[in-house]
């Protein structure tokens, strides 16, 4: 069955329109092709957005508990019926396999589902209560890697706690977040809970940040719009909930599992066309299994099947645009420029669509631009070490990334890595084990930056007679 691409409009205050500035187009990175159009908002279309925003809060507050678990619950179910027409449209706009798009779909309804079952509301002891009071309306900004997980974890924890939501959708997959608003609204979320708006981050967010109707906000994307955005939420007395870019190391340790570390560490890196903060970047071998790994990890890449993401057996689809092309080829040349040798890919594949191929690197030297910033593509470099402590120093280098991955069989190494590594998610012997119950996201930057039903609501202390 094929499904069309429809044009995508905002959505504010339970109404759809157009916007108030000319609408931007939308490519399909696999083909270079404009298969649509999306709203673009003005401030003036902001500040309505929020003004609405601000109104359903009210409304929302009200709301039981049990009745918000039942608007989740049956958005959740209507995602389930809609993930062939939902995954058909990420594909098509954000050009991931579409196997991938289901199980993005599938992945964002569980989550809704685990919001609505943690919602909460009193927890009484003799003398006191301690009870969670939606903090506000929220903004929330979504990256396009994966834009319907994200909207998904954002928009559900903050109604899941009683808060109204202003979601800035991804310009490159716009279809997506509108699919969830769709079915927030089927379900029967009141207008103004939840608003959907769209436009160039870097002039949607500060905005939003700054009105004086958002009381918190939720980022994802580059660490250079984080840091403006924390100056003034800081200087508004705001929360700001943020995921910034990412660099994970990974370890592999003599006794590893070899092929587990490669097949898990392969998956892990080239999902997503290596666009997820997730991904390992840096894969550091311990010498004695420094050789085979990298055979090893070059078969296993040489297996990956690149293509259109609606194409049977294709694992690894574009980047999502000319931009992102143009990043990772500039990284690419840059370690070369400084002695890395590249053992696979490391070039576009083509001139038709935005692909890249699965691309190995060795023998990269620290002042390489992909050894300090956030690849976010497929790309990956392979280093070596010969004792555990230069291992944990490399790991340790950079700012606290968002996982660190380690395959090793030795409880002691295990119980080291525990005490030893920045990161605040350790992988063992898996590509990325997360449950919904897991926290998402770094805690050592010193910002509360995991989206969470207590990250949304704010705590009253009621004295109680005994």
């Amino acid at each position: 069955m094929t499904y069309d691409y429809a044009d995508t409009l905002l959505y504010i205050n339970g109404r759809w329109r157009e916007g108030q500035q000319p609408g931007l187009p939308v490519i399909d990175p696999a083909t270079e092709t404009r298969i649509g159009t999306f709203a673009r908002a003005s401030e003036k279309d902001l500040d309505e957005a929020a003004a609405g925003a601000e109104r359903g809060f009210w409304i929302w507050r009200q709301v039981s508990a049990f009745e918000r678990h039942q608007i989740l619950t049956r958005t959740a179910d209507l995602l389930r019926k809609r993930i062939e027409p939902i995954a058909h449209l990420m594909t098509m706009e954000q050009g991931k396999p579409l196997a991938e798009s289901r199980a993005e779909t599938a992945a964002a309804a569980a989550l809704i589902d685990w919001f609505a079952n943690a919602a909460h509301g009193e927890t009484e002891s003799r003398q006191t209560a301690a009870q969670l009071a939606p903090a506000g309306p929220l903004a929330a900004f979504v990256a396009w890697s994966f834009p319907l997980g994200q909207a998904a974890r954002k928009v559900s924890a903050a109604l899941a706690s009683g808060c109204s939501v202003v979601l800035a959708g991804p310009e490159a997959a716009p279809a997506s977040c509108a699919a969830l608003a769709v079915a927030f609204a089927d379900a029967g979320l009141p207008a103004g809970v939840l608003n959907l708006v769209y436009g160039p981050q870097a002039e949607v967010a500060p905005y939003l940040i700054a009105h004086p109707a958002i009381v918190q906000g939720s980022y994802s994307g580059p660490a250079t719009l984080g840091t403006r955005l924390v100056a003034l939420a800081s200087a508004r007395g705001k929360r700001l909930v943020l995921e910034l870019s990412g660099h994970a190391p990974a370890i592999v340790f003599d006794d590893a599992e070899v092929d587990l570390a490669v097949n898990s560490l392969c998956k892990a890196k080239f999902r997503n066309a290596g666009q997820a903060r997730f991904a390992p970047s840096r894969i550091l071998v311990q010498d004695s299994v420094y050789a085979r790994f990298v055979d090893d990890f070059i078969e296993a890449t040489a297996r990956i099947t690149v293509g259109n993401g609606f194409q049977d057996g294709v694992e690894m689809g574009p980047l999502t645009g000319e931009h992102r092309i143009k990043a990772v080829q500039a990284m690419v040349s840059d370690a070369m420029a400084r002695s890395a040798t590249v053992l696979a890919g490391g070039h576009r594949r083509g001139n038709f669509g935005y692909f890249f191929w699965p691309t190995v690197l060795t023998e990269a030297t620290p002042e390489a631009r992909l050894m300090n910033d956030e690849p976010f593509g497929p790309i990956a470099v392979i280093g070596r070490f010969e004792r555990y402590e230069a291992a944990i120093t490399e790991a340790n280098r950079l700012r606290p990334g968002l996982a660190l991955y380690a395959y090793t069989t030795s409880k002691t190494a295990i119980g080291d890595l525990r005490r030893d590594i920045a990161s605040d998610v350790l992988f063992l012997n898996q590509h990325d084990g997360r449950s919904l119950t897991m926290p998402f996201g770094d805690i050592s930057g010193g910002f509360e930056d995991t989206d969470t039903l207590g990250g949304y609501a704010q705590a009253r202390l009621i004295n109680q007679s005994a």
